[in-house]
């Protein structure tokens, strides 16, 4: 496995345009009709993806492992998000992350995350093998 145009200060972001499906009552996170955390935490993994996943060999992929993450101002339906992240280290398979997102008016979260690539073929083996033995 080639991991070498993984290098540390690669730069990913992603953004979304806040709906009413994902507000927290609608995802089961809470009861505020505010951007929920588990969609913030998603649009922060797919900035991780748009850093990383363009530079990996057919096969591979990355797989979120790990997430330290702080969700402090909340984002009202109708407003855009956008999640940005910075590689800060590569240690064998994983990748760790400083990930940060804002809305039109301020900083809504931040923290840390890890992905670890895998052989999406090796991969899916375990995850049948799993399957079979129940």
């Amino acid at each position: 496995m080639d991991l070498s145009k993984l290098t540390v200060g690669l730069k990913g972001s992603a953004d979304l345009l806040v709906g009413i499906e994902h507000t927290a009552p609608r995802v089961g996170s809470g009861r505020v009709g505010v951007l929920a955390t588990p969609v913030m935490i998603n649009v922060m993994e797919a900035a991780a993806l748009a850093a990383v996943e363009h530079l990996l060999l057919h096969g591979y992929q990355s797989l979120g492992i790990h997430l330290d993450i702080r969700h402090f101002a909340a984002t009202p339906v109708g407003m855009r998000i956008v999640a940005t992240c910075e590689l800060i280290a590569v240690d064998g398979r994983t990748l760790s992350f400083r990930v940060d997102a804002h809305d039109e008016k301020e900083p809504i979260g931040g923290g840390s995350h890890q992905r670890v690539v895998v052989n999406v073929a090796r991969f899916d083996q375990r995850v049948q093998r799993k399957l079979d033995a129940s």
